[in-house]
């Protein structure tokens, strides 16, 4: 290890600042481009010693566990709390722009729906028991080192406000000292924690329902899916249908950003009649087109299927929607199965919808909708279906994981209808 005075270049894609020695590129987390900083370098990576000179897009940090002198260590929910709004914008669209031109695609990006302070309804803790207290809080990066957080200027009011409930439903779950996580979800009825990593004994499980029922605003705990205790059942609204998420299911991060992508899928849909909203967990996108067009949703959980198709048998007003389990990976819809739809919305996880577009790419569907968490998995499928004629109408980057490096985006395409003679 060794100490080196350097200036940094670029931000990467991680947010951590880039700094070209003669060795190679450092990555030093906490830094901004413009800065003339003292690393401590071991290999490719630096910590920062010292801030030599300053970029005028430094600001102060809205979160004392942030950074590398933050309360209880340097905590590793955010990234990037140190970059101006203008500086860190960007940063986040560029995610966008870079990943589309190393597949050769140069369509306009709009400016970055941006995210707020205060507005994270999911959120994903890590705990453990010591000797002395209950830790809960958000590990520090590359590390298992738990910093236990008293604020969170990410997260919803309705969850900061119960830190201290949550930390004492955890500590009745606990029997050990292994770290596990809690999901929080902040819904209609109250909290609603999913618990991993937990083995509970008959005592832990007894003292956390009478732990839950003692407190107030809690609508669910469980444990790897299974409901220990469930006062109220949790709810949240997708548009003007009210759905009940399965235990520990995927739910878009923060209300704002979802209400962003759907309009965008919404309106690119248009006057369709028949839908396929492909990986449609719970019904994000699905709930919302079925106000106005038939919808067939596929998605690979049972259980959020079955939520979704609860969701729409007990939801008047709607039109048909009709659901189908099915591994998208491994058995995409085919192209004589799509056929029959006039539009298609797809969500997939981070790797993707590789299998699932090069089916499109055959097809004749006219407009596509494709939604992601993942600026290089996006980009990998655009191009196969730009590549079979389809054209990009939009790109949108979308921002609901504040200060950190992971941007959405909603692109949309039509498929150029043949001119006969």
């Amino acid at each position: 290890m060794s100490t080196q005075t350097v200036t940094i270049a670029r931000l990467g894609a991680q947010g951590d600042g880039i700094a070209q020695t003669e060795a190679g590129p450092v990555y030093a987390p906490f830094t901004l481009p413009g800065e003339t900083v003292a690393l401590a370098v071991n290999k490719a990576h630096g910590t920062l010693m010292s801030l030599k000179e300053p970029s005028p897009d430094r600001v102060e940090p809205k979160c004392r566990h942030f950074g590398p002198d933050g309360v209880n260590g340097a905590c590793g929910g955010c990234t990037l709390q140190h970059a101006s709004d203008d500086l860190y914008h960007a940063f986040k669209r560029n995610l966008v722009i870079d990943a589309l031109k190393s597949k050769g695609l140069t369509p306009d990006v709009a400016p970055l729906v941006v995210a707020h302070p205060g507005e994270r309804r999911r959120v994903v803790f890590t705990a453990r028991r010591t000797e002395k207290e209950m830790l809960l809080g958000f590990n520090q990066a590359e590390s298992h080192h738990i910093v236990a957080i008293s604020e969170c200027p990410i997260s919803g009011p309705g969850i900061v406000s119960r830190l201290a409930t949550i930390r004492k439903i955890a500590a009745a779950m606990a029997s050990s000292a292994e770290p596990f996580r809690i999901t929080v979800l902040e819904t209609n009825a109250g909290l609603d924690l999913a618990f991993e990593g937990i083995k509970l004994a008959d005592r832990q499980r007894r003292l956390t329902v009478e732990t839950v029922l003692g407190e107030r605003g809690i609508a669910r705990v469980s444990l790897n899916g299974e409901i220990i205790v469930e006062p109220v059942k949790p709810v949240i609204d997708f548009g003007s249908v009210t759905v009940s998420p399965p235990p520990g299911s995927f739910t878009q991060a923060t209300r704002p950003a979802e209400e962003a992508m759907a309009k965008l899928v919404l309106e690119h849909v248009g006057k369709a009649k028949h839908v396929a909203d492909l990986f449609s967990g719970i019904g994000t996108f699905a709930l919302r087109i079925a106000q106005r067009a038939r919808v067939h949703a596929v998605e690979g959980d049972d259980k959020a299927l079955k939520a979704l198709d609860f969701a729409a048998r007990n939801t008047q007003g709607l039109k048909p929607v009709t659901i189908e389990r099915r591994d998208l990976f491994r058995r995409p819809l085919m192209v004589q199965e799509l056929k029959s739809y006039d539009a298609v919305v797809f969500d997939p996880p981070r790797a993707g919808a590789e299998a699932q577009c090069h089916e499109l790419a055959r097809s004749g569907v006219k407009k596509i909708a494709a939604v992601s968490c993942n600026p290089v998995t996006l980009a990998r499928d655009l191009a196969i279906l730009t590549a079979a004629g389809y054209r990009i109408t939009s790109v949108t980057p979308i921002d609901q994981f504040l200060w950190s490096a992971h941007v959405e985006a909603v692109a949309t395409l039509e498929k150029p209808q043949r001119a006969f003679p």
